[in-house]
């Protein structure tokens, strides 16, 4: 199928392309270009696409929504690739995902900590989560303050049931690449300060911060994961 084969040469490309610019920015900021993970961001993207860019080295894939993932999941060529749950998380649907993801990037609330945690602990498993911080201050976005992170932290750091790897964010849509490298320079301030403190069952692991319009900049601004969707698989078809 013609259609099928310009966009997979175009998948192929466009990986290259930011891995390259990945590469670049970390240097830049000090640092060995493979400490930055680089995950493909599948939202709407179909199977046949996925596994493509799969077969092309990608290795972690991030899915918003939970029923879009679990459709699409036995289809996928997943047993040298790893997927996280990025998009926001309802309570109720937490019992579907559990199992079912490497880590959760979501957690936008203690509420939504213990409902993980008590769904895993009837699994018999530890979830993997990210602590979501709302770095713009943005009422139309999830996460924790930065200001009340801390104390967030130290909380979700008693639950039994899931374990803390890390932080993740999704900083304002803006094109001034100083304000941008800001917003992201205070996110690694606060990963570094939470890894300094070294508390209980918190471990920093992970700075997810970067998508397609400003990964760059979060590389040089420290961060290790970067989300990537339309920059690898083309704009997106919303049906």
């Amino acid at each position: 199928m013609p259609e099928y084969n310009k966009r997979f040469s175009d998948i192929e490309q466009n990986i290259a392309e930011v891995k390259e610019k990945i590469a670049q920015a970390a240097i830049k900021s000090g640092r060995n270009p493979q400490d930055v993970h680089l995950m493909a961001v599948s939202k709407t993207v179909e199977s046949v696409f996925i596994n493509h860019a799969i077969s092309c080295g990608i290795d972690l894939i991030g899915e918003n929504k939970v029923q879009e993932f679990l459709a699409k999941k036995p289809e996928l060529n997943l047993e040298n690739c790893k997927a996280h749950l990025i998009g926001h998380l309802q309570s109720n649907k937490v019992k579907k995902i559990v199992g079912e993801v490497e880590v959760i990037q979501s957690v936008d609330s203690v509420s939504l900590a213990n409902e993980i945690a008590k769904r895993s602990v009837n699994s018999g498993i530890v979830s993997k989560v990210l602590l979501e911080v709302n770095v713009g201050n943005e009422e139309s976005k999830f996460g924790f303050d930065l200001r009340e992170l801390d104390e967030r932290a130290c909380e979700i750091s008693e639950i039994n049931g899931i374990s803390v790897q890390g932080l993740m964010c999704v900083a304002p849509v803006c094109d001034d690449e100083k304000v941008l490298r800001g917003i992201f320079s205070n996110m690694y301030r606060a990963y570094l300060d939470i890894a300094s403190k070294k508390i209980n069952n918190i471990n920093m692991n992970v700075l997810s911060m970067g998508m397609s319009g400003d990964y760059c900049e979060a590389v040089l601004e420290g961060a290790n994961l970067v989300r990537v969707g339309s920059a690898i698989f083309g704009s997106r078809n919303y049906r």
